[in-house]
């Protein structure tokens, strides 16, 4: 069973997954913002060999891990290509994969508030709801829209008030938790159009 390295039982470990095409401020701002504010000891970044919703795929992978590993210098944050050396293509799978390769570790699915918007739209989206908490960090534009969603209808009695947010990483599924704060209005797209990531736009 493949395993992340330096993940122990007990701690708290978050989880942002993404094609980071490419890896910008805002994600650094997330994870930042997800390690306090969950009170999490880890933050790994899956960087999907691609994302299952785009039609195209992204710039190869050892490209986007590094830009990653260069926008993210932070001795908590872990940047990984779990899903490609894996072989998963759906969130669902490499949650169960983890889970059974890291008995006793808590994870916690982080996601900005434009995938909690699209989140029913995911493969098996209601199995992650009901195996892992989320931590949902809003993005300028998208607060209400996503708090409107299917999943958040759905799923309203298991929402937990953002003052209990440190706690989530314990709770049993289901359970999320909507941290409403300014974010960085910094996206991949733009990088991509603006010509500063080498490898042109991909949407």
């Amino acid at each position: 069973m493949e395993r992340l390295g330096h993940l122990r039982p007990g701690m708290r470990v978050g989880l942002l997954g993404g094609s980071f095409d490419p890896a910008h401020e805002g994600h650094a701002h997330i994870t930042r913002t997800a390690l306090t504010r969950f009170g999490l000891d880890r933050v790994v970044w899956l960087v999907s060999p691609g994302n299952p919703l785009k039609d195209r795929g992204p710039a190869p992978i050892a490209d986007r891990i590094a830009a990653a590993k260069a926008v993210m210098q932070h001795p908590r944050v872990i940047i990984s290509d779990y899903e490609a050396r894996t072989g998963t293509r759906y969130t669902a799978q490499t949650v169960a994969n983890l889970r059974r390769a890291h008995p006793g570790v808590r994870f916690v699915w982080l996601m900005g508030a434009d995938n909690l918007r699209q989140f029913s739209q995911w493969q098996d989206w209601q199995q992650i709801m009901e195996t892992v908490p989320i931590g949902v960090l809003a993005r300028p534009g998208v607060r209400m829209k996503a708090r409107c969603g299917k999943a958040a209808r759905i799923y309203s009695t298991a929402r937990w008030a953002a003052s209990d947010a440190r706690g989530l990483a314990l709770a049993d599924a289901p359970a999320w938790c909507f941290i409403n704060l300014p974010m960085s209005d910094a996206s991949s797209t733009q990088i991509r159009k603006s010509g500063r990531w080498r490898h042109g736009p991909r949407d």
